[in-house]
Order: structure tokens, then C-alpha cells, then sequence
């Protein structure tokens, strides 16, 4: 192209970051992306570029350490407007743009995977834990933290002997804190059953809370009075209660589900949904496998560190079994790429860094589904890839029902829900399905049953019998 081409190609780019909602002064920026790719490949014209073109130029600008996370979304965005938009290639319409920006999100200091290694017991640390959702919040969370320090360093010290989740504490925490406010900073100490009445009383009567919700509270209450305090509370503190709905769980048909994979084109993507189905597992479980966590002579694989703290085994889908060595074969070469770098490290917890002080950078202890950048770890500063963040598969899951018309809120769990539920119609007992579920109590599990029973579903509507 000549000069005045050239000059009108970059306008009209700019003229596309608008439709993004990039700013003019930012816009210079995406720009020098799209310029700095082109450099990159300089006897290939744009039409004849490919997504695997794409990909290998992104995977080589993931692998920057110093790479931030909005810089790496910037350089997505910048190759979508040029292919989708200006280029107009027909792969860039099915290409997993959205999937790489979300990838692109490092797991922060507060992320359920790292945090409690982390977070020592202090006010910052903790507060940082809370602040996502409770920002309102910050003022009175931090007078009820400078009044009572040791109240709240004892409640952590007990949760975490317990190894509740990181989620539990945070939800413990939470409540001492908002209960305390609620009394005017009194001493939790010189309060009892009266005043916990009162605050689960005004969680349902102003606050509108569900009755999970007002029972959580309930609990880190208890927790706290009975383990931190040594207080033993009556088991008839008298409240009113919110009404708890019977909800059944969503669950899709097996039509549906082929639906929602059908309309999947990324392949990790949709070997996570695969797995997610066709194993059971929850979303967490499922971004933290690691690969010695895979075993494919017995054709299973180990779920470890579950709810509750539980490891349970569970099988793989034979449909799956060439996707996912496949896929793991992906991996390992990636992880070569990163020791030839100087990286290949990945997280582990705090015990078993210490025990296995080279174990980091073995490759049986990579994640199965790694992320598509590395970054630093906050404390450490060590060069790291953590696993991919779990927000990128729940929006892509969403999309997918949305575009393959499914009207049903579909969620990650909706295929644990589905998977347990085509078992029972397939015969096996509810046993078997505790097991694979990782359910504690059997009643937990019971609730698939009144999905299978369906009450009134065989009936004859009235409308039926009317002649036509």
C-alpha cells in the first residue's frame, strides 16, 4: 500500500476502536498492537494470516512476565479489530477472542486458590479478602477490626485449625463483623442469645436475607461464641426465621446438553464442559486438576481438596479420553517452552512448598488447564502460571446456552445437577451417586430424586380431555 492507503487503513482503524469504547487517546495504543503484529510476520499479507497464526503470537506475548494483565487484553482487542473488523478474514468470526481476554486475568492476592497462603492474620490481609463484595462496608468493618483485633485473630486461628475453606472464613469473618456493628461496636463478649435474635431478626425483617443466608449467619455465630469464646449457646435461640423455598435444581436434558457442546468450538473449553458433565465435578475442582491428578491406565481421576476437604475418585468419560491426552500432551510441551524461558513454576500451598521444595517446577504438578499468560506472584515475585481463571468458563457456558437457545439458567453447576440426575434415570442408586458427588450426607444427594419423581407430571391435564 502506498503512503495516503496506509494513512486512511489506520484512520479507519481508529474509527473501529470506537464501537469497542476505547477512548481516542488510548486508541494510539491498540494501534501500535496491530502495527507491532504486522512487523511481526512482514512477507505474509493480512488476508493470508490464520488463527493459528494468532494463537502462537499470542502464547508468545503471554509468556512476557512483565506483561500486565489489561496490556495483554489490549493486544487481543487490538488483533480482533484488525481481522473482525478491518480484515473481515472468516476465521476471525469464530475465533475465541473473548476466551484469551478472559484468560488474561491473574489470580489476585484474595483468589480462593491462593489466598489463605497469602493472607497472614492481620487487618489489611483479611480486609482484603472481604472488600469484593462489602466495600460499603469498609468504614464500619474497620472500627469493628481496631476495637476487637483479638476477637477477630482468634476466630481465624480456629477456622483455619478446622481447614474450613478460605471461603468460610471470609464468610465467618464477614458476619462477626457486620454483627458487631449492628450492636454499636459492643463487646461480642458481653452479648448473648438476645442480642443474636435480634440481629438474625433484622437480617429477615430489613435486610430481606434468604434463609441460607440468615442460617450462615447463624452458624459463624455459633462457630464463634462456642470456639472462640468457649460459650456454649442454647440450641432454642428463639428468631424469626425466613421462610426457605423448596427449590429443585435446573437441570438440561440430554438433548440440551448436546446442544451446549455442540455450540462450544474452543477445544479446552469445551473438554472443561465435557469433564464437567461428564464427571461430576464443580467448577473449582475442575480449573484445579493437576496432571498427576489424571490417570489414565485406570481411567480416572482424583479429585483432591474437595468440599470439605475431601479427595474422591471419579472416572473419565470415554468420549473424552483422547481430548483430554491430547490436551495434556499440549501442556507438557507448553511447560518445556516455559523451563527453556527460565520459568515453568507453578503455585503450590505453603506445606507442601516446603516439603517438596523442587516439586514447583515438575511437570506432573502443572495444572491441566494452565493459563494463557504467566505472571508474578505478588508475594514471592516468582515467575509463575497459574491455572485459568474460573470467570472465563462460567461466561463462555452462559453464551453458549444463550446462543444455542436454551431458556434455562445454565450455569457450571447446572451440569453437575444434569450429570447426577441421568445417572438415576440410567439406574444407578443413590449411593453409588454419594460417592461420585462427594456428599457427605445422603440427603444432600436425595434431592435428585424429586427431580426423577416429577409429581404431577403424568397427569392428564383437563385441557387434554376437552373435545375437539
Amino acid at each position: 500500500m502506498n503512503d495516503l492507503s496506509v494513512s486512511r487503513f489506520w484512520d479507519n482503524y481508529i474509527n473501529k476502536t470506537k464501537a469497542y469504547g476505547i477512548n481516542s487517546k488510548s486508541a494510539r495504543w491498540y494501534v501500535r498492537h496491530a502495527e507491532r503484529y504486522i512487523k511481526s510476520k512482514p512477507n505474509t499479507r493480512l488476508v493470508n494470516h490464520s488463527a493459528h497464526d494468532i494463537e502462537n503470537y499470542l502464547q508468545s506475548k503471554g509468556d512476557i512476565s512483565r506483561l500486565q494483565d489489561w496490556q495483554y487484553k489490549q493486544i487481543v482487542i487490538a488483533l480482533k479489530i484488525l481481522f473482525l473488523d478491518m480484515v473481515k478474514a472468516d476465521w476471525a468470526k469464530q475465533f475465541s477472542w473473548d476466551e484469551y481476554i478472559e484468560q488474561a486475568q491473574s489470580l489476585p492476592n484474595n483468589h480462593v486458590t491462593v489466598a489463605r497462603d497469602y493472607q497472614n492474620i492481620d487487618n489489611d490481609s483479611l480486609m482484603q479478602g472481604l472488600m469484593n463484595k462489602n466495600e460499603s462496608n469498609k468504614g464500619l468493618f474497620n472500627q469493628v477490626f481496631s476495637e476487637y483485633p483479638l476477637h477477630i485473630q482468634n476466630l481465624i486461628k480456629h477456622i483455619r485449625l478446622k481447614h474450613y475453606s478460605i471461603r468460610t472464613e471470609q464468610s465467618y469473618l464477614g458476619w462477626l463483623l457486620r454483627y458487631v456493628a449492628f450492636h454499636s461496636m459492643k463487646d461480642p463478649a458481653t452479648m448473648k442469645e438476645a442480642e443474636i435474635s435480634l440481629f438474625l431478626e433484622h437480617l429477615v425483617l430489613k435486610r430481606k436475607v434468604s434463609a441460607s443466608t440468615q442460617s450462615q449467619a447463624l452458624n459463624a455465630l455459633i462457630f464463634f461464641y462456642k470456639s472462640v469464646l468457649g460459650v456454649e449457646l442454647s440450641d432454642s435461640i428463639v428468631f424469626a426465621r425466613s421462610k426457605k423455598p423448596k427449590r429443585l435444581p435446573v437441570v438440561l436434558s440430554v438433548n440440551e446438553i448436546n446442544k451446549v457442546l455442540n455450540n462450544i468450538q474452543h477445544p479446552t473449553q469445551h473438554l472443561m464442559v465435557n469433564l464437567l458433565y461428564g464427571c461430576g465435578m464443580r467448577l473449582m475442582e475442575c480449573v484445579r486438576l493437576r496432571v498427576q491428578d489424571i490417570d489414565f491406565e485406570y481411567c480416572q481421576i482424583m479429585v483432591r481438596q474437595a468440599k470439605g476437604g475431601k479427595d474422591r475418585v471419579v472416572p473419565i468419560p470415554k468420549k473424552s479420553l483422547s481430548a483430554l491426552k491430547a490436551h495434556i500432551e499440549n501442556v507438557k510441551a507448553l511447560h518445556s517452552e516455559d523451563l527453556k524461558e527460565g520459568y515453568g513454576s507453578v503455585y503450590m500451598p505453603d506445606a507442601l512448598a516446603k516439603k517438596y521444595p523442587n516439586a514447583e517446577k515438575e511437570f506432573r504438578w502443572q495444572y491441566v488447564f494452565p493459563a494463557s499468560t504467566i505472571s508474578k506472584d505478588p508475594r514471592s515475585k516468582a515467575i509463575r502460571r497459574h491455572h485459568v481463571h474460573e470467570r472465563s468458563l462460567q461466561r463462555y457456558i452462559k453464551k453458549s446456552a444463550d446462543s444455542a437457545g436454551i431458556t434455562k439458567k445454565v450455569s457450571t453447576h447446572t451440569f453437575r445437577h444434569s450429570f447426577a440426575t441421568h445417572l438415576l434415570e440410567n439406574g444407578y442408586d443413590i449411593r453409588t451417586l454419594q460417592e461420585l458427588l462427594g456428599h457427605a450426607d445422603v440427603s444432600t444427594t436425595m434431592i435428585y430424586t424429586h427431580v426423577l419423581n416429577k409429581p404431577g407430571v403424568t397427569v392428564t391435564s383437563p385441557l387434554d380431555l376437552l373435545d375437539d
